[in-house]
C-alpha cells in the first residue's frame, strides 16, 4: 500500500498542475503574460515562468505560509513561491533560522532549498497589476488553497503575511467549518488566532520592500512570528 506522503505529493502534484494551467482571471492572465513577454531589462535573458504559481514544499508540512501573490519579477518569473525577490530572501531567511529551510537564499527552482515542515501558498496565484488582485480574482483562487489544506494532512497552523492573506485565511477556514469568533478578528502583527476544530492561524506583516523599507517589519518581528507558527506546529 502507498503511504500517506506518497498519496500526499501525488494530489499535490496534481493540485499544482491544475493551478499552472489556470486560466480563469482574464485580466490576470493578461498581466502575467506580458510581464514574461516584456521581461524587465535585469532578467531579459531569462525565461520567464509566466503562468499561476503552485504552491511550494514539504508534504508533511505543519506550517502553511500564505502570502498574496507572486511578485512581477521574482515567482511569475521564476516559478516558485517568493522567489527571485527581496520578499523571498527575508522569508526564507526567516524560516531557515526557524529550522524550516534547508538554506537562507531563495533564487531559482534548481537552487537545491528544500523546506522542512513547511509549506508555502498564496491567496492569489498570478501576478496581479500593482500587487492588487480583485475581491472577484481572490475568491476564483480560494478552492486551490482548500484543496492544498486538505492536503497537507498534518498541517497544524497557518502563518499568513498581510492583512489581506489574514483575512483570506479566516474565510478559507470558515470555508472548512470553522466558526469565526464575534467580534471578527483583526489584524494585527504577531496576533494568534484559535479556532476550534482548525489549524490556529499566525498573522505577521508581508515581508514586502514597503514594509521593510520602512522598519514596520524588521527581521526580529519576522523571525518572532515564524517562529511561532514553528512551535504551534510541535506542540498541537
Amino acid at each position: 500500500m502507498p503511504s500517506i506522503a506518497d498519496s500526499t505529493v501525488r494530489l499535490l502534484e496534481t493540485i499544482g498542475a491544475e493551478i499552472a494551467s489556470c486560466r480563469a482571471c482574464p485580466r490576470l492572465v493578461r498581466h502575467r503574460e506580458e510581464v514574461a513577454r516584456v521581461r524587465k531589462r535585469a532578467y531579459r535573458d531569462q525565461q520567464y515562468w509566466g503562468k499561476p504559481v503552485p504552491g511550494f514544499g514539504d508534504p508533511a508540512a505543519g506550517v502553511l505560509v500564505l502570502g498574496l501573490a507572486p511578485a512581477a519579477h521574482g515567482a511569475n518569473r521564476t516559478g516558485r513561491m517568493f522567489t527571485g525577490d527581496r520578499s523571498g530572501l527575508w522569508l526564507y531567511r526567516a524560516l531557515h533560522r526557524a529550522g524550516l529551510a534547508s538554506q537562507a537564499t531563495s533564487t531559482d527552482r534548481g537552487d537545491g532549498l528544500v523546506l522542512r515542515g513547511a509549506f508555502v501558498s498564496a491567496v492569489c496565484r498570478c501576478a496581479p497589476p500593482d500587487n492588487r488582485p480583485t475581491p472577484t480574482e481572490i475568491a476564483r483562487c480560494r478552492p486551490f488553497v482548500l484543496r492544498e489544506l486538505d492536503a497537507l494532512q498534518r498541517l497544524r497552523v497557518v502563518l499568513a503575511l498581510g492583512g489581506i492573506a489574514f483575512v483570506a485565511a479566516l474565510e478559507i477556514l470558515a470555508a472548512r467549518g470553522a466558526a469565526i469568533p464575534r467580534p471578527r478578528p483583526r489584524f494585527s502583527h504577531g496576533a494568534v488566532v484559535r479556532l476550534d476544530g482548525q489549524p490556529p492561524i499566525v498573522a505577521s506583516y508581508h515581508p514586502s520592500q514597503q514594509n521593510t523599507h520602512t522598519g514596520r517589519l524588521t527581521e526580529k518581528m519576522l523571525d518572532d512570528a515564524v517562529g511561532t507558527a514553528a512551535r504551534l506546529a510541535r506542540t498541537r
